[in-house]
């Protein structure tokens, strides 16, 4: 149950990142791992366009230095383009996390925009083992497409790989991509949040990369806010008709960020954002316990 946050008592924690989960809709059907149980029947949540201008103008007036539009796949929201402009004209930095199966042609010239940056999952150098994960046939080819022709334009891409199963040629997806010109590349495990929970329970805050609350801050698309889009089992406040530092100010909020257990990391920057749009992955965040990173974990 979503705590409804008190009037501000504390000094706020201003994150300086937080990832705005527009939307649930996906063209992909990641079963095994995603953390957002997004699909192509989600909807795009109770959060208007408006409310998330309001939120991206009060997060740039608190202090956060970027956001990342995240869902779901972020442009398939019907305000996409409006956020991003919004969130410029605020003098954020914005990252869009998209699977890159579609790219419309007006956004190739919005992602060209400076301040602008992609990210994307890639989870194999083959077709058959892309398209197993994701559920999509095609989606491979269309996102491998997509990566080369935004690297063609100059756009900064940022990949994240999850390890989901045996014999994914993860390795192999990293040295594709390499040979592509696409150097910022991560692999991480499947966290057991959302669709890879598997009905096991409340997830644990071991999951967690131990930097969460602090330098990262998610708002989901019910307006939910969490330490992160991994954390979204710990709800903190709802923003939908309340102001943003009410939440950061709150005790539930201050509660939330002493539970997590500290990592080994600083706290968080701007690259420390998911794995994706669809999966359980967390970018360069590992886990705090580090015997629960595989070896290949990069």
């Amino acid at each position: 149950m979503t705590i409804t946050p008190e009037a501000p008592t504390t000094t706020p924690l201003i994150p300086g990142f937080l990832e705005l989960e527009i939307t649930r809709r996906c063209q992909l059907m990641c079963q095994t791992h995603c953390y957002a149980q997004a699909g192509p029947t989600q909807g795009h949540g109770v959060m208007t366009g408006e409310d998330w201008k309001r939120v991206i103008s009060e997060a740039a007036a608190l202090g956060v230095k970027k956001i990342q539009l995240i869902g779901g796949e972020p442009t398939l929201h019907p305000d996409f383009v409006e956020l991003v402009e919004h969130a410029l004209a605020k003098r954020l930095g914005v990252e869009v996390y998209s699977n890159l199966y579609r790219v419309r042609p007006e956004h190739w010239a919005l992602f060209t925009r400076s301040g602008i940056t992609l990210a994307t999952s890639y989870y194999a150098d083959t077709d058959d083992g892309h398209d197993e994960v994701t559920g999509r046939t095609g989606s491979h080819a269309a996102t491998r497409a997509n990566i080369i022709e935004a690297h063609r334009r100059g756009i900064r891409v940022r990949v994240g790989i999850v390890d989901v199963r045996d014999g994914q040629r993860v390795e192999e997806a990293r040295a594709e991509l390499e040979e592509l010109g696409i150097t910022d590349v991560h692999i991480d495990r499947v966290r057991g949040v959302g669709n890879a929970a598997k009905g096991a329970g409340l997830p644990s805050t071991s999951e967690l990369c131990g930097r969460c609350a602090t330098g990262i801050a998610a708002i989901l698309s019910d307006g939910t806010v969490t330490p992160c889009v991994l954390g979204r089992f710990l709800p903190a406040g709802h923003i939908k008709d309340a102001p943003l530092e009410r939440v950061f100010s709150s005790p539930q909020w201050q509660q939330v960020a002493a539970n997590i257990p500290a990592g080994r990391h600083d706290p968080c920057g701007p690259d420390c954002g998911p794995n994706d749009d669809s999966s359980g992955g967390g970018g360069t965040c590992s886990p705090a316990d580090d015997s629960a990173i595989p070896s290949s974990a990069g």
